[in-house]
């Protein structure tokens, strides 16, 4: 099996791993990485349970390959909260029960942080657009976009105090 070096910059941090060629990032992320947060689901890119952020942006990480990734800023669920205070996000989903199995909640996380980055105070619509690729088999999709709604709210007041 052939094996490449990869330099990649994960939620901050410089790391390098020794990794099979045709191993796609999300692969890497959990088995050579240690971050279990970024869900293995259809690897099709279907699903949307992989996502992770690259330069801000979503992507599948069943479908990327890490070498793709070298030298840009990988942000994997575990990125998100700031030490042990969660993210905004993270606390509206738990707060309104967002997630019955919580599989599916670490892509929809992301997602949603990309789209706050971009859009302070997104419309439904806009929440919907930018979860497209996220599926949920549990608890539909309403207090999903309601936490999302009530994270930017929140980050739309801390901003105004800062």
């Amino acid at each position: 099996m052939t094996k490449t070096r990869i330099k990649l910059r994960v939620n901050g941090e410089d790391r390098e791993v020794l990794a099979p060629v045709h191993h796609t990032l999300l692969e890497v992320l959990r088995e050579e990485l240690g971050l279990p947060g970024t869900k293995h689901g259809c690897e099709l890119g279907e699903c949307g349970t992989c996502t992770v952020l690259v330069d801000g942006r979503p992507i599948l990480s069943c479908l990327a390959l890490p070498v793709e990734c070298e030298g840009r800023e990988i942000t994997t669920v575990e990125g998100l909260a700031d030490g042990a205070a969660l993210h905004p996000l993270q606390q509206a989903f738990a707060e309104l029960g967002s997630a019955q199995c919580g599989y599916c909640i670490p892509g929809f996380l992301l997602s949603a942080a990309a789209l706050l980055r971009e859009r302070r105070r997104p419309t439904r619509q806009e929440i919907a657009e930018a979860t497209a690729g996220n599926l949920c088999r549990c608890t539909g999709y309403l207090k999903i976009f309601e936490a999302i709604e009530l994270a930017a709210e929140r980050m739309e007041k801390e901003a105004v105090r800062d």
